[in-house]
């Protein structure tokens, strides 16, 4: 720990280590040895308590600092996916681009890169003739997508379990004066 923080106890440590595993406080609590019955509360609860917050935020601002990775150069390169425009991968003849003539916005949309090399002739008449070029694009679609639910767009189903046409409001009506007697109608 770094800073003013307070001192974790070694099992608060593990905890903290965990989450930024998944960010998932009840798979947390489970790895860090606590009740797997008993995770999802702990987990809720230990999430709740200053020093492990601070922890935790501490733990990912160091591990932004030593990878590089932050929220908005994720967001950059999935802009760069969601808004690629593959008439760059082109020049004005329509022949692919070398790959070192690419932007980095639109090598940054690129999977891969197959490299087929096309011979003519046969036996000792054989030769090279030329190359063909297959650039593999990440999906433009799932890029475009995880942008939307990032900014709202898209809103994630709940599954609440209910049964099809069910309810989360129970309403039952009680005749008036048989409430008063604990009897209800049905």
């Amino acid at each position: 720990m770094r800073g003013k923080a307070k001192k974790l106890s070694a099992k608060h440590q593990r905890f903290v280590d965990e989450y930024l595993i998944d960010l998932n406080a009840t798979k947390a609590a489970e790895r860090a040895g606590y009740s797997k019955r008993t995770a999802g509360q702990i987990g809720f609860e230990l999430l709740k308590k200053p020093e492990i917050a601070e922890a935790i935020s501490e733990a990912m601002k160091a591990r932004e600092q030593r990878t590089g990775i932050t929220q908005d150069r994720v967001l950059r390169e999935l802009a760069r996916i969601a808004f690629f425009d593959p008439r760059k991968l082109f020049d004005a003849d329509g022949r692919p681009l070398p790959i070192s003539e690419l932007d980095d916005d639109t090598a940054a949309a690129i999977a891969g890169l197959d490299v087929f090399e096309e011979y003519e002739g046969s036996g000792e008449d054989r030769a090279l003739s030329g190359y063909t070029k297959k650039y593999k694009i990440l999906d433009k679609n799932t890029a475009l997508t995880n942008a939307m639910k990032h900014l709202g767009m898209l809103r994630e189903k709940v599954d609440l379990g209910l049964p099809a046409g069910g309810s989360l409001l129970r309403v039952e009506f009680v005749e008036a004066g048989k409430q008063a007697q604990g009897e209800t109608h049905e």
